[in-house]
């Protein structure tokens, strides 16, 4: 119950009228009035004053039902006629004696009906009268007002017999006696309820008006952190109106005559569908709005009919009885419209339509910055997807699974990429790389290197001279830019991977017991930077089961996480269990990159795009490596003859023939040398093993054959002690179950054959 706050005054001073003593009819003569008041309460401001409680004053004798009215003998005559006006009542309360007076018009004010209620006059009878929640504040009120000998008020509410509430106001003061001791309280009385109905309205529609105000703010702040043209639709249709809660929401966007919903609630999706993606009639209020950069306000059914007749049937279809129609207006050019309504006719107030109003601002502005983004990031997805490979190419052998995520930033697009390309012989290169920047030009270069690196690996060049010749195709362009990237050519028989690094991260594998650990391999300058730089091979192997990941440095570096923590968080990650692939719904393998991709970091906080591939060696079917192996050795590239040595000790000991392993491979390499030393051709070296069914013993036999295209056979020799060459064929025949030299179209073969006594 709102109070009136207190103004405690001072004693009245001797002469003031307005403190008249309680009226008793024994005179009229205002000479013996003013005789009879008190003397100046300053004489007895020393002695003591003791009020009484107003709860536990003595009780006087019931006179009546109801307040007797005062005397109007001492008034004067034009008071009652003003009080009488303004439906004022007055009190008189004898402290002392506890006995509460007043006139008729007070006890109509109060609530007191002489012939049904009685009441005794006392204090306490009184306070009875209160509602249970003012009648402490107004004993409070009086009772300092006692102890004081000031003045009080407040407002209060009754309760009547039947439960009903009215509201009362008054305004006392305490008169003392001769002995400066509060004596009586004399004062007015009124009917307050219209006055406090207006307060309340008041106070509620202050408090809507905070309410709206909070609700702009936060509106304004929501509408604000919305990226996308779906978040400002979810935003909007979630926005609770305060004061003003809608039945119906819907947010479209606008172009070329054409209206698009982005989003709505409270109506049904066949009442949508007749507008969507259509062309606003001209009579239909929404093209009025967009037409005058103006809200139209529709209150009730007979008013939309009347003004629309072309578009009410199929509006009347969804049951609303009142409509805001807002245009949303960005840079004076109209992108949509925002429909406010309710099931029932209103009258939107003042307040109401600029909450309105505000609002469909608001939108207007955030609807247009999210179009712009939507714009922005549909043009960087494109552009990103031109870039990219559409589709990884399946290769038997492996299975790949590859993952990116654009930047957060900026227009999402960056130089990040990754590519699998099949090559000669059943081999698969793997790329990954980042060009420096992330922008549409740093997208252009890394198109063009993609595609660059991608020819050369499918000429079949060894990996150093593919990215050597990458290299210096970046540093031809003269861009600016340089690249770091990572190629490895993983050879699919054996498992084998050939990689070579330019700046880039080391590539990261999980065995097959579960375990991760990166894999150093040599690196190199990154590319555009020396083009005549040379880049070193890096081998390793991967058993059936084990995967290899490459990936950008996105992955690993973020603001608050170093490199090193990044690569053991990623190693974490990849040494995770994964389902059985026999059980699995999806292959495994695509659970582990979504598993890593989801480490990053939220793309509103990511600084750097994300390239991830990963790669797992399947092996060949039953377990067993492919028996044969074939590579091409170049003329002038003499390295390789060792890599087709390594190669041809793994394939060995996967075909579980390890015994024959140091014999060929020594008689493998005098057969390569010869055939590149002795010729100006490349030569082709092939491998092949052959098992006899085991019910003839189960032996196994290594065909090893070196083709070239010389005519040229070679010779058998018989060097000196001092000689440095000519023992090879020396050793093939010593070595050898069975060797031979045989002639072909153009050119000639080498062979030699080793038998063992079992297979495995």
């Amino acid at each position: 119950m709102p109070t009136e706050p207190e103004s405690p005054g001072p004693a009245l001073p001797p002469g003031a009228s307005a403190a008249e003593p309680r009226p008793t009819g024994r005179t009229a003569d205002p000479q013996a009035a003013d005789r009879a008041r008190p003397p100046a309460q300053s004489s007895r401001r020393g002695s003591q004053r003791m009020p009484p409680n107003l709860a536990t004053a003595r009780l006087a004798p019931v006179l009546s039902g109801g307040l007797p009215p005062a005397s109007a003998d001492t008034m004067p005559d034009w008071l009652e006629p003003a009080m009488a006006a303004n439906g004022i009542g007055s009190f008189d309360w004898d402290i002392r004696r506890d006995v509460l007076e007043g006139d008729q018009r007070a006890c109509t004010i109060v609530g007191l009906d002489a012939g049904k209620s009685r009441f005794d006059r006392t204090a306490s009878s009184f306070l009875a009268l209160l509602h249970p929640e003012d009648a402490p504040v107004v004993r409070r009120r009086v009772e300092r007002a006692v102890a004081e000998l000031g003045q009080c008020g407040a407002y209060y509410r009754t309760v009547g017999p039947g439960g009903g509430l009215r509201a009362v106001r008054f305004r006392g003061r305490v008169l003392a006696d001769a002995f400066g001791r509060a004596s009586r309280m004399v004062g007015f009385v009124w009917d307050a309820t219209v006055e406090l109905h207006k307060r309340d309205h008041a106070d509620r529609m202050a408090l809507l008006r905070e309410d709206r105000s909070r609700f702009i703010k936060e509106a304004a702040r929501a509408l604000s952190e919305a990226v996308t043209v779906r978040d400002v639709a979810r935003v909007f249709t979630e926005l609770p109106l305060p004061g003003l809660p809608p039945d119906g929401l819907v947010l479209a966007s606008f172009e070329a005559g054409r209206a698009q919903i982005l989003g709505a609630s409270g109506y049904r999706p066949e009442g949508l569908a007749l507008w969507d993606r259509t062309l606003l009639p001209h009579g239909h209020p929404a093209s009025e709005a967009l037409r005058h950069r103006a809200p139209v306000f529709i209150s009730t059914r007979e008013e939309f009919r009347e003004g629309y007749p072309e578009v009410w049937e199929p509006t009347s279809r969804n049951g609303k009885g009142s409509w805001a129609y807002l245009p949303l207006v960005a840079s004076g050019r109209p992108i949509g419209i925002c429909v406010v309504s309710f099931d029932d006719e209103r009258e939107l107030d003042a307040d109401e339509r600029t909450l309105l109003t505000t609002l469909g601002g608001l939108v207007a502005q955030s609807l247009a910055r999210a179009r712009l983004h939507d714009a922005e990031h549909e043009l960087a997805a494109g552009l990103q997807r031109v870039m990219l490979p559409r589709t990884v190419p399946s290769v038997p052998g492996v299975t790949t699974a590859v993952r990116y995520l654009a930047a957060g930033s900026g227009l999402q697009i960056g130089g990040d990429w990754y590519d699998v390309v099949p090559l000669p012989g059943g081999h698969v290169g793997l790329v990954i790389g980042d060009v420096q920047g992330h922008d549409v030009h740093a997208a252009g270069i890394m198109g063009q290197l993609r595609i660059a690196l991608r020819a050369y690996a499918a000429e079949g060049h060894p990996p150093e001279a593919v990215m050597a010749r990458a290299s210096r195709f970046l540093a031809d362009l003269d861009t600016d830019h340089f690249a770091t990237c990572t190629y490895a050519e993983v050879n699919v028989d054996y498992g084998v991977v050939y990689a070579v690094r330019a700046g880039h991260l080391d590539p990261m594998v999980r065995r097959a017991d579960g375990s991760a650990a990166v894999v150093p391999v040599a690196g190199g300058l990154p590319l555009g930077i020396g083009p005549d730089q040379e880049y070193r091979v890096t081998r390793f192997s991967l058993d059936p089961g084990e995967t290899v990941l490459l990936c950008t440095d996105g992955l690993v570096e973020a603001r608050g996480m170093d490199l090193d923590e990044g690569i053991d968080r990623l190693a974490r990650a990849l040494a995770r269990h994964l389902p059985d692939p026999e059980t699995a719904e999806r292959d495994p393998l695509e659970e582990l990159a979504d598993r890593i991709a989801s480490q990053a970091a939220d793309s509103s906080e990511r600084e750097d795009d994300i390239a991830l591939l990963l790669l797992r060696w399947d092996g060949p079917s039953g377990g067993l490596a492919a028996q044969q192996l074939r590579r091409r050795v170049g003329q002038a590239d003499l390295a390789r003859i060792a890599e087709v040595r390594a190669e041809l000790r793994d394939a060995l000991r996967r075909w579980g023939v390890a015994e024959f392993i140091d014999t060929a491979e020594l008689l493998s390499s005098e057969l390569v040398t010869n055939a590149i030393r002795h010729t100006d051709r490349d030569a082709m070296f092939t491998a092949r093993l052959y098992r006899e069914p085991a019910a003839d013993g189960g032996r196994a036999r290594l065909r090893v054959e070196v083709e070239d295209e010389s005519d040229l056979w070679p010779t058998r020799r018989t060097p000196g002690e001092q000689a440095s060459s000519g023992r090879g064929l020396m050793l093939v025949e010593a070595l050898a179950d069975a060797w031979g030299v045989e002639p072909r179209g153009s050119g000639k073969r080498m062979w030699f054959e080793l038998s063992g006594t079992t297979a495995a």
